[in-house]
């Protein structure tokens, strides 16, 4: 007599839909908020803060301070993800962001603000690394990742447009009414506590660790593509940063903030374009994909740099912009597309820290680039945008010849 298959059937897996991919993408934009919003009050802070030992330098890392503990305590974030788990993580690491992130709105003590900015960086890292990590998790089909992974960068992009102006408009009411804006994290917060879920080695649609492995960081498949992006990350944040003073230097008065701001909307929606673009080409993979988005900023940064005059800014603000867009996205696949689930967060962490410590050392550079070689703004970009077509030369020969990288960690 033959036995009855007592096998119990895999559970089926939570398929995430548009209103996950929502939450997820709100909370990608906490960090980009903590990075922007303030930037319309900073001369007020400078005034406010003029007799402050080291005012001048301190008040800017008001708004450097988070993207450089995002890019030291990230690849913790990763660790903590692949041991305990992404949700609860995220859900406390929102509701600290919005608590540390208004702190400044009842101070009026320098040291103390920078202190509360600093935990606010230590907060986003969390909050990137996990909603990354949970896109990938949540939409591992490839269309629906390279669709929401070009998304985050899209909104990500347009949600530092949408805050400077708000910290802008807010700020009228004085230096500490925009951080009162942090609290929205709150009910962002709230949100995902009902709507996410933790994911597991119960989705057999995902990459795994086989039972009994332990699961590494794969550095084998992490090395080229960390490197890279943090030159990426350098590269992004260049004309992000350097806009309106390449703007100011064409004539257009410093007071001017419309003509500025309106340039540097124009290339933050130039941004957005390029990573809708991304999901459109992603078939074509990191060997086109990469070189094209280097190309692309490096012919904007040149055409700054050779043109001159406004029309020279504008224009090549919008090539570098949707380089940047198509840039992005193809970063972050390339590393998140090769792991495993065990080992995303981890991996998904150090990506985050190479990245964001590239927009950290960004006005490092070009100031080193600017009194190092005595070059105006314009030249120093130009030699970025000459070091961006090396990398995306070099990229084109070595992916070409590249071998797809095994999945397994090492």
């Amino acid at each position: 007599m033959t036995k009855p298959n007592l096998e119990v059937a895999p559970t089926p897996t939570r398929r995430a839909g548009a209103w996950q991919a929502a939450l997820l993408l709100a909370g990608s934009c906490m960090p980009v908020m903590g990075s922007v919003l303030i930037t319309p009050v900073l001369p007020q802070l400078s005034a406010h803060f003029a007799e402050a030992p080291g005012a001048d330098v301190l008040v800017p890392m008001i708004v450097a301070i988070p993207a450089l503990m995002i890019a030291l305590f990230a690849p913790f974030a990763g660790q903590i993800i692949d041991r305990t788990g992404r949700k609860t993580l995220l859900v406390v690491a929102m509701f600290a962001y919005a608590v540390a992130g208004t702190v400044p709105a009842w101070l009026d003590n320098l040291t103390g603000i920078l202190i509360s900015r600093a935990f606010v960086g230590l907060f986003e890292a969390a909050i990137m690394t996990v909603c990354t990590t949970l896109i990938v998790d949540y939409f591992h089909e490839e269309n629906r990742r390279n669709r929401y992974l070009s998304l985050q960068t899209v909104a990500t992009t347009l949600g530092a447009t949408v805050f400077i102006a708000l910290g802008g408009a807010v700020g009228s009411a004085g230096w500490h009414a925009p951080f009162w804006i942090y609290a929205i994290a709150i009910p962002i917060a709230v949100a995902m506590v009902f709507s996410l879920w933790e994911p597991g080695r119960g989705d057999s649609t995902d990459l795994h660790v086989p039972t009994g492995e332990k699961a590494r960081v794969p550095w084998r498949i992490l090395g080229l593509p960390l490197v890279v992006t943090l030159f990426g990350g350098f590269t992004f944040y260049v004309m992000i940063i350097e806009v309106s003073y390449l703007v100011v230097g064409t004539g257009v008065a410093a007071d001017d903030t419309a003509t500025i701001g309106l340039v540097a909307a124009i290339a933050s929606l130039a941004t957005a374009a390029g990573a809708f673009t991304f999901p459109r080409i992603a078939k074509a993979g990191t060997r086109l994909q990469l070189p094209l988005a280097f190309g692309l900023q490096a012919a904007g940064m040149i055409i700054v740099w050779l043109f001159g005059g406004f029309a020279g800014v504008l224009i090549g603000a919008i090539v570098a912009g949707y380089g940047s867009g198509i840039l992005l996205p193809s970063l972050v696949t390339w590393v998140v597309s090769r792991t495993r689930f065990e080992e995303r967060g981890r991996a998904t962490g150090w990506w985050t820290a190479a990245f964001f410590f590239g927009q950290f050392v960004t006005p490092l550079v070009m100031g080193a680039l600017t009194a190092g070689t005595g070059a105006p703004l314009p030249v120093a970009v130009g030699i970025v945008g000459i070091a961006a077509a090396i990398v995306a030369v070099i990229l084109a020969f070595i992916l070409r010849r590249q071998q797809p990288a095994p999945v397994a960690g090492a």
